[in-house]
């Protein structure tokens, strides 16, 4: 039995600036839900959903559409975002393999 996500209301009200974004980026190119699904290789009905703020819709996807209209993810360049991903995978190899859960019960009634 498959449950319901629950998202929060800010990763909803993200989903929804972003689509929202793409949206208009792709109306200010003169792009039609179409031409812009083609280019992304989805179909419209993936595309309306990605617009609508859709929370089921694939990260890769989203961020591929985001990146053909020309939106900014991370309002970073291409090579910031090889340097900060390869410094975050610096620091991460510092830290430990795995996290265990605390056994000791931490006393926090002030």
């Amino acid at each position: 039995m498959l449950k319901n996500r629950v998202y929060s209301q800010c990763s909803k009200k993200a989903a929804i600036l972003l689509g929202e974004m793409i949206h208009l980026y792709r109306k200010e190119r003169k792009w039609s839900a179409q031409d812009l699904s083609d280019r992304a290789g989805i179909s419209r009905t993936t595309l309306r959903k990605i617009e609508n703020g859709d929370m089921k819709c694939e990260i890769g996807i989203v961020f591929d559409v985001a990146t053909l209209v020309g939106i900014s993810l991370f309002d970073l360049d291409s090579n910031a975002i090889d340097s900060l991903t390869s410094y975050t995978k610096d620091k991460i190899s510092l830290l430990p393999k795995s996290i265990r859960a605390s056994k000791e019960s931490i006393d926090d009634d002030f």
